[in-house]
């Protein structure tokens, strides 16, 4: 049987976006991974953070941006939430445990993104295999121990076929929580021998010394990693024009139901055009035939849709991850409570600005939150609900 696609392509044939989807970032991160340089990849929930990796994950996608080396480049996803149940930080040899949970789960990718392994020859082939299964023996006294050198084989037999491995690190915030300095320091070491042909890119809700802080953990242990991502830190926004209208297409043809195009219209300024906000709105637009569309404003159909549940717990997810500078900044802008000015605040309103959640309006220095049902289901004052 031959194979023609990894397991990353796999997934991403699951649902097919064009080319052009995320045009603007995905050049950003592709030119990235061309030159082998590390990515931390920032956005909010409700940015469509899984249809952009499983974008990434396809080939053709990448071949429309990169020449004849595409073939040389395998973009391999870590779910931190696949992590199994681990022990709790105070047991006896915790962290050879945690970092034999990381690299279990980086190898078993892996071999899934490779397999059946066309790169690699029978021997080599079985070899892999057999380094997969040592780093998975329980039975060796020093498995947990030997974990980074059981992957670092693994690793080695790959790149000796000139290839480049892309691990996009998901849900970074769970890595980080979970796993121990000595696990990044390991994987900084990891990068130096490969420099270049092994290529980081985490994706995350903050930037990554704002999770640090916010985590209380040792900088100077995890500083030698975290500063890898320094030159390129990405941050994705909504989706533009064409792609979130070319959502709501999929979304009616997949459920087999049409709306007014005012209806959608007003539907992609209210939600501000995240992924998460527009299918959610989407959904609810049925039990809304009534309205009359021509008397909605944005602003009265954002107020209308931050009411419904399925929108405020998209809203909720937002909320949620901002640290506490940063809600407190916005509950300041709609007016719960008094704005004090401080270095903290103007970070955060920074970090706002920079996350797609504030602007200045046109010919002013009001700021303003956006996208508008956001803004409205603050107002609400999430912390009371």
């Amino acid at each position: 049987m031959e194979w023609d696609c990894n397991a990353g392509e796999l997934m991403a044939a699951r649902r097919k976006y064009p080319n052009e989807f995320r045009r603007e970032e995905v050049t950003q991160i592709i030119q990235s991974w061309d030159a082998g340089e590390a990515i931390s990849l920032v956005g909010i929930g409700s940015v469509g953070k899984t249809n952009l990796i499983q974008h990434l994950t396809d080939a053709q996608v990448r071949r429309a941006y990169l020449d004849d080396s595409v073939n040389q480049l395998y973009v391999v996803v870590i779910d931190a939430n696949m992590l199994g149940p681990l022990p709790s930080p105070t047991v006896a040899e915790s962290d050879q445990i945690r970092c034999w949970a990381g690299f279990e789960l980086m190898m078993h990718r892996l071999f899934l993104a490779f397999y059946p392994f066309p790169q690699l020859s029978p021997e080599e082939s079985k070899r892999f295999y057999d380094t997969y299964q040592m780093l998975q023996d329980g039975t060796n006294p020093l498995y947990a121990y030997m974990s980074i050198r059981y992957f670092e084989l693994g690793l080695e037999y790959l790149m000796r076929k000139d290839l480049k491995i892309v691990f996009i690190f998901d849900e970074f915030e769970e890595m980080l929580k979970q796993m121990p300095p000595k696990f990044f320091q390991l994987l900084r070491g990891l990068r130096d021998i490969y420099k270049g042909k092994l290529i980081y890119t985490t994706f995350s809700r903050s930037p990554l010394p704002t999770l640090v802080e916010r985590y209380k953990l040792p900088l100077l242990e995890t500083e030698s990693f975290i500063e890898l991502f320094n030159d390129n830190v990405i941050y994705i926004g909504p989706y533009n024009e064409t792609d979130a209208r070319q959502m709501v297409q999929s979304l009616a043809q997949r459920k087999k139901t049409q709306h007014p195009d005012l209806a959608n219209a007003l539907l992609l300024e209210a939600t501000g055009r995240y992924a998460g906000l527009l299918r959610a709105g989407f959904n609810l637009l049925d039990d809304m035939n009534t309205l009359n569309w021509s008397a909605q404003t944005t602003e009265t159909f954002a107020e209308l849709l931050a009411t419904r549940q399925p929108i405020r717990i998209e809203c909720q997810s937002i909320w949620m991850g901002l640290n506490r500078s940063e809600q407190y900044v916005l509950k300041a802008v709609v007016r719960l409570q008094t704005y004090a000015v401080s270095e903290e605040t103007e970070y955060a309103v920074n970090m706002l600005v920079q996350k797609r959640l504030l602007r200045t309006g046109k010919g002013e220095s009001r700021l303003i939150i956006d996208p508008p049902v956001f803004r409205a289901y603050i107002r609400s004052n999430p912390e009371a609900t």
